[in-house]
């Protein structure tokens, strides 16, 4: 219903602009004036273009001007028949929501630097998280190794399937231009376990996540051991030492633990040869871990995990405000 409307509108507009263009243009040298009637809808869009030589200017910006709102008009039903919802001029979900332009959990067109780019916004509450428009950036399979710890995704600011970008909690990857665009005081992070999304917050500032990770750089935070296992649930199993956290943790034996944003568990006391770990981008094979769980929970199966072996592949949600 909406396409066929789409292609009709856009049809009938193209005819508008071919022959008011023309019209203007072919007698742009002859003395008079004419009237060039056509139809959007049940409406006549009348221009009256002055043809001498002093009004000719005047009268192609008038008829600029007119075809500028009717475009606007069809970019907004495109918008609208697709799921993307306004805020175009806005560079985050979050200045959506505070401008009041909030029209629910759904894609918007955010300004980055390449220009529109829509975007799935999250203006609802979002568990542990809170609510206010939250802007995703990612979306990782722990099952595939798309955003493995060594991908170069974590480094670049090239996209990743950009029409994953446009839904909620799915399982469709994606990588977003707010990868590197969207500076924000907030991240959201979350798991789906069993139908169940489990989400922790981190409070950081910082420019974008690209600032925080591109460069490999460890940056630490202090959430706990306790609050990263509740992305997994009652599931949850991690060594007792070592409990390195935050952005690019990683262990300093070659194929220990590994973790763009998580946590890192050892048996021993000290974060050499780490071997369990909790996070998104991870990656690590010392012992018993799985190197392909890209997001998700690996934990040595022996008493030095607290729940026990795991190998938990997970999918993974960003977001930032």
């Amino acid at each position: 219903m909406h396409s066929t409307f789409n292609v009709r509108f856009i049809l009938r507009l193209s005819c508008v602009i071919t022959i008011l263009t023309a019209a203007v243009y072919a007698n742009s040298t002859s003395p008079g004036s004419t009237s060039v009637p056509a139809k959007k809808g049940d409406k006549n869009i009348i221009v009256n273009v002055n043809l001498d030589s002093h009004n000719t200017e005047k009268a192609i910006k008038s008829l600029e001007a007119t075809l500028e709102k009717y475009f606007q008009q069809l970019v907004h039903v495109v918008n609208a028949s697709s799921g993307v919802g306004s805020g175009s001029s806005f560079a985050s979900c979050k200045d959506i929501y505070l401008n009041g332009k909030s029209e629910g959990n759904k894609a918007y067109l955010l300004q980055m630097d390449s220009g529109k780019v829509p975007v799935f916004c999250h203006m609802a509450n979002l568990g542990a998280c809170g609510g206010g428009g939250w802007t995703l950036v990612m979306k990782i399979n722990g099952a595939k190794t798309t955003f493995h710890y060594n991908s170069n995704l974590w480094s670049n600011k090239i996209d990743f399937n950009f029409p994953g970008g446009k839904t909620g909690f799915d399982h469709h990857e994606t990588k977003l231009p707010t990868y590197w665009n969207t500076p924000f005081s907030k991240i959201c992070i979350g798991m789906i376990i069993s139908h169940q999304i489990n989400f922790i917050v981190i409070n950081k500032q910082a420019n974008s996540l690209y600032s925080l990770i591109a460069d490999g750089q460890y940056r630490a935070t202090s959430l706990g051991r306790n609050t990263w296992k509740t992305l997994i649930g009652s599931q949850a199993s991690l060594q007792t030492n070592c409990n390195k956290e935050g952005f690019n943790a990683a262990c300093s034996d070659n194929g220990s633990s590994r973790s763009r944003i998580g946590i890192l568990g050892n048996n021993q006391n000290e974060c050499r040869s780490c071997d369990s770990r909790i996070g998104f981008g991870t990656a690590g094979r010392y012992g018993w871990q799985n190197d392909s769980n890209s997001c998700g929970n690996e934990a040595m199966n022996h008493s030095s995990s607290d729940n026990g072996g795991k190998h938990i592949k997970a999918m993974g949600y960003i977001l930032v405000q």
